[in-house]
């Protein structure tokens, strides 16, 4: 079957209506970058979205959904989490899980307690601030 605008407008209805009947999504690029953005919505934005795309032998490439945020550059205000949680999937695609489940747990314990966190996710903390927190519960695992 050939996907069309109108297969990925259903797909997208299903994704909003119940996430969790799918596993793995395949699709062209252009779609995927629509669902993609959509599904960052559903769990709380593009801040904390990661993204690995793995080709052939195992080759890969991990990287934040996010643009660059112009608007925001140099400002110490951009938030990470997208950022680290693309390293987590590239470490377990290394086979590093031990190394990925800290910087996992560090991120989504800070997350959850709500006290170290940037503006995107409700807090007032610069990145680098929000970054120090993860590094000190990253060492605390150790």
């Amino acid at each position: 079957h050939s996907f069309t605008l109108s297969n990925c407008i259903y797909l997208l209805f299903q994704m909003v209506q119940d996430p969790t009947q799918f596993d793995v999504l395949v699709m062209p690029n252009l779609y995927g970058d629509i669902l993609s953005d959509l599904c960052a919505g559903l769990i709380g934005g593009l801040g904390v979205t990661p993204s690995g795309n793995i080709g052939a032998n195992g080759v890969a490439i991990f990287e934040s959904v996010h643009g660059t945020a112009p608007d925001i550059a140099g400002m110490d205000l951009a938030n990470p989490t997208a950022l680290l949680l693309s390293a987590v999937m590239m470490l377990r695609h290394m086979g590093l899980h031990g190394h990925a489940k800290k910087i996992e747990t560090a991120c989504f314990d800070t997350i959850r307690d709500k006290k170290v966190l940037t503006k995107d996710l409700g807090g007032n903390s610069k990145c680098s601030e929000f970054t120090a927190e993860i590094c000190r519960r990253v060492q605390d695992l150790d």
